[in-house]
């Protein structure tokens, strides 16, 4: 439940702070005056999305502040899988809304609106205006059963959507397959000529740097001669004898100086390492030899590669390995189709795993409507509106082509809410028959039975008795405070009826100071409360008549 709130520079509202109790809180005052600002802060606080409009004119952010009071074991464990810890089952959630970022701390925890969005569920239910229309879209009707016994289908919801995306992922995997089998098939041909023309070049890797090498050691044949010549005669002038006296001499001498044994050592593996060399350089001059027809060819075979690789747009690596791809490519036709059968089968399998999935839940949510019925006509005949609500399910079947079609992100159900509010006339669409007050009345039903089965803490209305008139006022007032006995609630109220079973009243009105406009919260006594019910009775000035109405109304509004 929600016991204080504080909001800064929002809107009109310039800083106020709200203490809530237990029970039921009625909030009233003139249109305009700022009381759907109060639920709009409380909706923010919440999850809803944030926008800069709501920020005061002249301030550079806004600032929500609210203490809520936890009991679920699910909302605790997810607070402690984001490192919130919960003292005395209290958490302090914080929005706030500027041009540069909006932040949300719980507990002074920094979190993302969608990891808050998974708890305040077990904080509060607000009920805003525009969520009537809810109930006259039967899109929206999965998402009110599913909100019933929430934990219990997210579990079967979860698995579902698991399955759906992996039968997905499979059918993706099998359209490629076919696709690529398709392509094969459709240039057959090419590929087959494109391997023919590649297998013919025999490429080998670094074959061009090779071959370049070679080039460039034919065209300089004549100097590569000299200096291959000239380094011979060198090396025949027995300067290896010379250098092959020193190392001896030196071995000798480390026998008497120990500091020579390393100068000894470095000599010995110099003397064999250019013996070495020398002898390279002999044997490479005697096999130096210049072919023009080697030269002839090894630059026709260079022009060919390099019009192969602009032909492909390849470099030689890259041919070779698309030659070695066109090998497997057309020497797998048989293999590829025992896999696409694979593939088909595994899809049906996960398919009809899938659906499987989607029937659990759909029997999840069809238990789930047989107590919201039941439930929900009871409701509707405590007020006034004696009336058959049923919910109707229809489910697709599976598939005999195994088409994906049947899945969408909400499994396989599509459901209707029929009502028969004149006995006889027969079970018709809520959507095409309700009036506004008989929507107000199914929606405070829904709710009554949604309290119940997610334990909410919280339920705040905003005029939720709209549309409502004669026997009808007493009861719907009746049912709320019904309501407030086991959960806190919180609601925007026109109708005395309801204002007088308030265990607390808050006014909300406005006043112009120094040409702004400045929204104020104000918790009324007896005598007030007595006051703002005759005005609520009145179209105008308070009779006499009018207060001892609104105290007869007081005195009546015990259950």
């Amino acid at each position: 439940m929600i016991k204080r709130l504080q909001v800064n520079n929002f809107a009109i509202i310039e800083d106020i702070d709200i203490s809530f109790n237990d029970g039921l809180t009625i909030l009233t005052g003139e249109t305009g005056a700022g009381k759907s600002l109060i639920i709009d802060s409380i909706s923010l606080l919440l999850g809803q999305r944030a926008n800069l409009e709501m920020i005061r004119n002249g301030q550079n952010k806004a600032v929500i502040v609210g203490e809520f009071i936890i009991n679920n074991p699910r909302a605790i464990g997810i607070l402690n899988k984001n490192n919130i810890d919960v003292i005395d089952n209290k958490i302090i959630v914080t929005r706030t809304i500027s041009p540069s970022k909006s932040v949300v701390k719980v507990n002074d925890v920094t979190i993302s609106l969608q990891d808050l969005n998974k708890i305040t569920p077990y904080l509060a239910d607000i009920h805003m205006q525009f969520d009537m229309q809810k109930l006259l879209n039967k899109d929206n009707y999965l998402g009110v059963i599913d909100g019933f016994r929430f934990d219990l289908v997210a579990t079967y919801k979860n698995r579902y959507l698991e399955l759906l995306e992996t039968t997905k992922q499979k059918y993706k995997e099998y359209l490629s397959l076919q696709d690529k089998i398709n392509k094969i098939k459709e240039r057959k041909d090419i590929f087959e000529y494109e391997y023919q023309e590649l297998s013919s070049f025999d490429l080998k890797e670094n074959e061009e740097q090779e071959i370049d090498d070679r080039i460039s050691l034919l065209k300089n044949y004549d100097k590569i001669y000299d200096l291959y010549s000239v380094t011979n005669e060198w090396i025949e002038k027995d300067s290896l004898s010379d250098i092959y006296n020193i190392k001896e001499n030196v071995n000798k001498i480390k026998e008497y100086k120990q500091s020579y044994e390393e100068l000894s050592s470095r000599l010995e593996n110099s003397y064999y390492e250019l013996e070495d060399i020398f002898e390279t350089i002999k044997d490479d001059l005697k096999n130096l030899d210049y072919d023009p027809k080697e030269f002839e060819e090894l630059e026709i075979r260079l022009s060919d590669i390099k019009q192969l690789k602009k032909k492909y747009n390849k470099s030689i690596e890259e041919l070779i390995k698309y030659r070695d791809e066109l090998k497997t490519l057309l020497s797998s036709g048989e293999d590829f189709g025992v896999q696409l059968e694979e593939l088909r089968n595994s899809y049906i399998d996960s398919y009809k795993d899938t659906y499987i999935a989607a029937k659990d839940l759909s029997k999840i949510r069809q238990e789930n409507a047989n107590l919201i019925e039941k439930d929900t006509t009871k409701h509707l005949s405590d007020l006034s509106l004696k009336s058959n609500f049923k919910i109707v399910f229809d489910v697709k079947e599976m598939d005999k082509e195994y088409d994906l079609s049947i899945f969408s992100e909400n499994g396989i159900d599509d459901v209707d809410f029929l009502i028969e509010t004149n006995i006889g006339e027969g079970l018709k669409p809520v959507a095409k028959v309700i009036s506004g007050g008989e929507a107000s009345r199914i929606m405070l039903a829904l709710k009554m039975v949604f309290a119940k089965a997610m334990k909410v803490e919280t339920i705040i209305f905003d005029e939720i008795d709209t549309g409502i008139s004669g026997e009808a006022t007493q009861k719907v007032a009746r049912k709320i405070k019904e309501l407030s006995l086991s959960t806190q609630v919180i609601i925007i109220s026109h109708l005395p009826q309801v204002a007088s079973y308030g265990d607390h009243h808050l006014k909300i009105y406005k006043k112009e100071k120094n040409g702004r406009t400045f929204t104020y919260v104000k918790e009324l006594s007896l005598d007030e409360k007595i006051l703002e019910i005759a005005t609520l009775i009145s179209d105008g000035k308070v009779s006499e008549k009018q207060l001892e109405y609104a105290k007869e109304l007081l005195e009546k509004s015990t259950l």
